[in-house]
């Protein structure tokens, strides 16, 4: 009699004050569940039934659980098999060895023609972009394979144009290459300093920015206008960085203003795959996989606001993705 006294005195949380004590529910016991409850007595060990409250029935669903249960994205282990890490650190390892391999003979060329490149072919260089070309595709040819959708949707090599483009991973450069298109695109100032890589960039005329200094991108832009009335087109990444969970985020408006005052299309291209290879962030892991790079019709620019390109190229890129990976168009990405 004693212990059970002491008993429901812990197993039953006190009336507030505000309240007049009253008399606990008498439980439903069940033989379902049976949760051990400690220090009835000192020294004393007890097993009680824990008590099952009774459902009460409702023709109305639980809009919050249900709400809930939505707001939660199902896991990586319920989507499908975790790659072995192992494994993709040593694909990654041989991916940038073969790579960077590659890049050095290819880097000599590159500084050879260099003085002629610059005397005859300053914006565009073609020359230096077959180089490049060959590069990427060979170094991914080993790891990877590349599809292309709507390659009639291409405008011609020597036309200058703003391609643009959803950015989910490292990968995402050497697959575009794939296109067979001299563009120019814009990178971070810090990747034009890696070894032979950034230093081939630089050759190529690509594009550089530092994104947290408001000169540096209006230099940019300008930049980009001088390219396309040289007859160079510009590959943009609008959402400004990689994503790191490969939804696609709201489009600057940079891109889409240098169009509409340059008056040249805008190729809005979605890149599929890439992030599941590399994800950002885990660049010292390479899945295998394979890359679909769908290449929307161009939208034409003239007497058009960026406003308006910019929100039917991004509705083009979201097209071609799975629904999943379509975040809000107002969620913008932090510069890094």
């Amino acid at each position: 009699m004693l212990a059970s006294s002491v008993m429901r005195q812990r197993c039953v949380a006190p009336a507030s004050a505000s309240q007049r004590p009253i008399a606990p529910p008498r439980p439903q016991f069940s033989a379902v569940a049976r949760p051990i409850c400690w220090g009835a007595l000192p020294g004393e060990r007890q097993v009680i039934s824990a008590p099952t409250a009774r459902a009460e029935p409702s023709s109305k669903p639980d809009l919050r659980c249900e709400a809930a249960a939505a707001s939660i994205p199902m896991s990586d282990a319920d989507a499908e098999p975790q790659p072995n890490v192992l494994l993709a650190k040593i694909r990654a390892i041989l991916f940038f060895m073969w790579s960077f391999t590659l890049s050095l003979p290819l880097f000599v060329t590159m500084l050879t023609m260099a003085p002629f490149v610059m005397a005859f072919d300053k914006y565009r260089r073609l020359a230096q972009h077959f180089v490049n070309n060959i590069w990427a595709c060979v170094s991914t040819s080993l790891f990877y394979r590349v599809t292309i959708e709507g390659k009639e949707n291409l405008p011609p090599p020597d036309k200058p144009v703003v391609y643009v483009a959803n950015h989910q991973s490292f990968m995402d450069i050497y697959s575009l290459f794939h296109l067979q298109r001299p563009f120019k695109f814009i990178s971070k100032t810090s990747n034009f300093l890696i070894p032979i890589i950034g230093w081939s960039m630089f050759l190529t005329g690509h594009v550089m920015i530092n994104r947290v200094d408001r000169r540096s991108q209006l230099k940019c832009l300008q930049q980009c206008r001088d390219l396309l009335a040289q007859g160079a087109p510009v590959l943009f990444f609008p959402e400004g960085t990689r994503s790191l969970d490969c939804r696609l985020a709201g489009f600057k408006k940079g891109a889409f203003s240098v169009a509409a005052k340059a008056g040249v299309d805008v190729v809005p291209i979605t890149l599929i795959g890439t992030g599941a290879l590399m994800p950002s962030g885990k660049e010292s892991q390479l899945r295998p996989g394979e890359v679909r790079i769908v290449v929307h019709k161009p939208i034409p620019a003239a007497g058009r606001s960026a406003d308006a390109l910019c929100d039917e190229a991004r509705a083009a890129v979201a097209s071609s993705l799975p629904p999943a990976l379509v975040g809000s168009a107002t969620t913008m990405l932090a510069d890094d």
